[in-house]
């Protein structure tokens, strides 16, 4: 084997093995932040746990630690999801899931809008069709240039 090759082989090795060691942690960090921020801090602060900026927070430290044992022992994250659901409840999920009863949340907004959207139509044409007011003892209003003559013809009659 010459020289030069053997440098090339070393070279290619090289580059496998700081890739190998690259893509393996972006892949648990990828991890992490996906299930960290599907998840809420339970201290009461009403943020995703990898946001959790609480000032003495304990549960997001704890729970980050719980996240990153999980990785670890290389559960997937149905498994990791389940297991924080059993520790602190279905309020430690950031978006309802999308089977049984937690539908109605994903499909209620749409149905409110649609609605909302159907009442201004409704309204909107309410007030276009409404009908214009009766005058008392029939008189008419003129409209256009009927109009424009009557008060050209008081201005030349008032000499206004």
């Amino acid at each position: 084997m010459k020289p030069s090759s053997l440098i090339r082989r070393i070279a290619q090795l090289a580059v496998v093995t700081l890739a190998i060691f690259l893509f393996m942690g972006a892949g648990d960090d990828a991890r992490f932040n996906k299930l960290g921020h599907s998840m809420m801090c339970t201290c009461g602060c009403g943020q995703v746990l990898l946001e959790c900026n609480h000032v003495g927070c304990q549960s997001s430290d704890k729970m980050r630690n719980e996240l990153l044992a999980a990785l670890d022992r290389g559960d997937n994250n149905d498994l990791i999801l389940q297991g924080f659901v059993q520790n602190y409840g279905p309020t430690v999920i950031a978006a309802p899931t999308a089977t049984g009863f937690n539908q109605v949340a994903w499909i209620m907004p749409f149905v409110a809008l649609a609605l909302g959207i159907t009442f201004v139509v409704m309204v909107v044409r309410a007030w276009k069709n409404k009908p214009s007011p009766a005058l008392a003892d029939g008189i008419v209003i003129p409209h256009g240039g009927e109009l424009d003559d009557f008060k050209r013809r008081a201005r030349q009659e008032t000499d206004l």
